[in-house]
């Protein structure tokens, strides 16, 4: 009995009618997978040259389905590519107009592996190249921290813990935290790289192939770094996915951060910093406002990543091995975990350096406070004092400058000499902002020196 010519042609033969027409929609992928056409048709050039090499394909036919291959990348490219949904997904509508154009060869191609390896090689592709566009946007932000940390390493800032004033820092140190955390990004979306960059290509359906293929040509052709030991789990291995989703979940947790404290300085409240008009819109109704809303979006779209992260988890976390067509609905999440990252790095790479800090704005919060009070501790501790004694002697000395309306700074000698006879004329060398971030000259201190220290060491890792 010939095949129904309604049936699907890549795997009608068993079937004797249609799929339901809102089945066909409901089950196909490329209105969302057609991003993966130049990663699909490089694997299918790669497999192609392989066949050739061990006989398989004659290197004319090789050559016939590479120069089709060729010219439909260059019409989908152009915007002349007819995408089906009847085809289901980026292969089939490849595979289909590769035939179309070259004839019976193009049936060729498929020979020796399967949509299931096929799909998962085009998505280690794609997410390899985009790893390396999000790690380079990293870096452009990093170097934005770098240049502004040390054009402003010694603007003195509030720090604060539980969003209280705790004890001056320069702005260059605090701006170097984000830093910190944008490297174990950094980091961790490098290593997260070396397990995307295994090559699937070759498990076939799930049991391998019985063609005589050669997995090394395809995979020295692709540029992968190690081949899938296993092909039960090359076909249905998602873990990079996963593995990349946390890694931008962690990514957008320090940018929403990173938000928070940057519309809480543009507040009025803080007044800390000026962001420029374009990375600010206004109200609709209140003529005076302008509002913080690159900053804002990121930290709300830390959300949708965080989403799908749980969403890969639950997909990924009953499936029998092999494949399963519940691998289909990994490539919207893990897409828009790439753009979503994507987008707010290149966002802040362009926002932060164009950030314009208030310094008299910063300094004059910084007096407030009693920032210095762990500086007059230590102070006394270097007089013999036992810590626990020098803590409860600020105290009181604090409790003196709330109700007397005055800073540490602000009190006499004799003000001070109420609270402990140890107290000297040198004190004010420390009781001052200056004095109490210089103090602080230790890797990983706050002092200016430190600030520009800790910048070229950056500046050694992103070039390293």
């Amino acid at each position: 009995m010939s095949q129904d010519k309604t049936t699907n042609q890549s795997w009608g033969g068993r079937f004797s009618e249609p799929v339901d027409a809102f089945v066909a929609r409901f089950t196909a992928s490329v209105d969302f997978d057609k991003r993966l056409y130049k990663h699909d048709i490089q694997g299918s050039i790669a497999h192609a040259t392989m066949l050739a090499k061990v006989g398989v394909l004659t290197d004319a036919e090789r050559d016939t389905i590479i120069d089709g291959l060729n010219a439909i990348r260059g019409e989908i490219e152009a915007g002349q590519f007819d995408w089906r949904v009847d085809l289901e997904d980026v292969h089939m509508n490849i595979e289909a107009k590769l035939t179309d154009r070259i004839g019976i060869t193009g049936k060729k191609l498929h020979t020796g592996r399967s949509r299931n390896d096929q799909v998962a090689t085009d998505i280690r592709l794609w997410l390899r190249e985009e790893i390396d566009v999000i790690v380079a946007e990293l870096i452009r932000l990093q170097t934005g921290l770098l240049d502004q940390a040390e054009r402003h390493n010694a603007v003195i800032m509030p720090g604060f813990t539980h969003l209280q004033t705790a004890q001056p820092v320069t702005f260059g140190h605090h701006l170097l935290a984000w830093f910190e955390m944008l490297q174990r990004d950094r980091e961790r979306l490098i290593d997260c790289r070396k397990r995307v960059n295994r090559m699937p290509l070759g498990s076939a359906a799930l049991a391998g192939t019985t063609y005589p293929i050669d997995r090394s040509v395809t995979c020295e052709l692709l540029g992968f770094e190690a081949i899938s030991g296993n092909s039960l789990d090359g076909v249905s291995d998602r873990d990079f996915a996963i593995e990349f989703c946390a890694a931008a979940s962690l990514a957008m947790m320090h940018l929403s951060r990173f938000s928070e404290e940057l519309v809480l300085w543009t507040s009025a409240q803080f007044n800390f910093i000026a962001l420029p008009d374009r990375f600010c819109t206004g109200s609709s109704i209140m003529p005076q406002k302008k509002n913080p809303d690159v900053p804002e979006l990121v930290r709300g779209k830390s959300g949708r990543v965080y989403g799908h992260l749980m969403g890969l988890l639950t997909l990924m976390k009953s499936q029998p091995l092999a494949y399963n067509k519940d691998n289909q609905e990994d490539k919207e999440p893990l897409f828009d975990a790439v753009d979503t990252l994507r987008d707010s790095l290149r966002a802040f790479a362009d926002m932060i350096p164009a950030i314009e800090p208030r310094i008299e704005v910063m300094r004059e919060a910084a007096l407030r406070g009693f920032s210095t009070a762990t500086d007059l501790a230590d102070y006394l501790v270097r007089k013999g004092i036992p810590f626990r004694d020098c803590h409860e002697i600020v105290g009181h000395a604090v409790k003196y400058g709330v109700d007397s309306g005055k800073d540490l700074a602000e009190m006499s000698l004799d003000e001070l000499r109420r609270f402990s006879d140890q107290i000297e004329q040198d004190v004010f060398d420390v009781l001052t902002l200056e004095g109490s971030v210089n103090a602080r000259d230790h890797i990983g201190g706050t002092a200016p020196a430190q600030v520009l220290a800790a910048v070229q060491r950056g500046r050694a890792l992103l070039n390293g």
